[in-house]
C-alpha cells in the first residue's frame, strides 16, 4: 500500500490527471451544479495535492522542497487550498468567515501547476527572464512616455471627453489603450465631437493620428521586436557557437589538406 501510494504521488501523469479532474469539477460547481458528489471529488483532489506535498517534504526535507522553483509554486497553491479543506469538514464554524470563503476561490490557481508538465516550459521561462532583463529599460521608457502623454492629454482634453481624460489615471489608461490599438477610433472621435469647432476637431484628429502611429504602430512594434529578439538571443548564441566550432573544424581540415600536398 505504501509503495503504491508513493509511486502515485511521484507520478506526473497521475498528478496531471488529478488536476484535470479537479478542473472539470470546479467548472461544474461554478456552473451552479450542486451535486454532492462534486464536493467529495473536489476535496479528494485537494487531499491528494496535500499528501503529495507532505510526501515530498518527507523525501526532500523542508529546505530541499522549497529550494525548487516548481515546488514553491505547488506548495503555495496547496497552502492556499487548505481553507477549502477546513471548510469542508467544519462548515458550521467557518461559514461566516468571508476571508476563508474568498481564499476558497484561490483553489482555481492550482491549475497553474499544469504548466511545468509542458515540455520545454522551463526553457521558455528562462528566455522570458532573459528578455525582461535585456528589455526592461525599453519597457520602462515606453511606460514613462505613456504617462507623459496621459498627463498632457488630461490637461488638453478633460473638458472635451471627460470619460476618457477626466482624471490623470483615466487619461493614462486611454493613451495606453490607443498604443495597444484598443479604442483607437472611439477615443479620438469622442474628443473631436467634444471640440468647439470643426477646425479644432480636425486638428485633434491629426494629433491623435500621429500619437497612434508613433505609439501604437511604431512604438509597440519596436518593443515587440526588442522583446522577441531578447527571448531568442539564447538560441542565437547556441547557433553562433556551433558555427564557430564548424569554422574551427574546417580550418583544421584545410591545414591537413595543405600538409598532404
Amino acid at each position: 500500500m505504501k509503495n503504491w501510494l508513493s509511486k502515485a504521488l511521484t507520478n506526473d501523469k497521475f498528478i496531471l490527471s488529478v488536476i484535470f479532474i479537479n478542473a472539470i469539477v470546479i467548472y461544474l460547481q461554478e456552473s451552479e451544479i450542486k451535486w454532492r458528489i462534486l464536493e467529495y471529488i473536489d476535496i479528494t483532489c485537494s487531499l491528494i495535492f496535500l499528501a503529495e506535498m507532505i510526501f515530498k517534504h518527507i523525501n526532500l526535507g523542508i529546505k530541499g522542497y522549497w529550494s525548487n522553483g516548481w515546488n514553491k509554486l505547488d506548495g503555495t497553491l496547496v497552502i492556499l487550498s487548505i481553507p477549502s479543506i477546513i471548510m469542508f469538514f467544519y462548515p458550521v464554524h467557518l461559514a461566516d468567515m468571508s476571508v476563508l470563503l474568498t481564499l476558497r476561490l484561490l483553489r482555481t490557481l492550482r491549475f497553474f501547476r499544469v504548466m511545468h508538465f509542458f515540455p520545454g516550459f522551463s526553457a521558455i521561462i528562462d528566455g522570458f527572464k532573459l528578455a525582461m532583463r535585456q528589455s526592461y529599460a525599453v519597457l520602462l521608457s515606453f511606460f514613462v512616455i505613456i504617462v507623459i502623454f496621459g498627463l498632457i492629454n488630461c490637461s488638453l482634453f478633460k473638458d472635451f471627453a471627460p470619460e476618457y481624460f477626466g482624471t490623470p489615471m483615466s487619461s493614462i489608461f486611454s493613451v495606453f489603450q490607443m498604443c495597444t490599438i484598443e479604442g483607437w477610433y472611439d477615443i479620438p472621435n469622442a474628443v473631436a465631437e467634444g471640440a468647439n469647432s470643426e477646425t479644432l476637431g480636425h486638428i485633434i484628429s491629426i494629433y491623435f493620428c500621429i500619437l497612434l502611429i508613433m505609439g501604437g504602430i511604431i512604438g509597440m512594434s519596436f518593443i515587440n521586436s526588442v522583446f522577441v529578439d531578447a527571448m531568442v538571443s539564447d538560441n542565437n548564441d547556441d547557433v553562433k557557437k556551433e558555427l564557430e566550432e564548424m569554422k574551427t573544424q574546417l580550418e583544421e581540415i584545410k591545414k591537413l589538406l595543405e600538409k598532404q600536398k
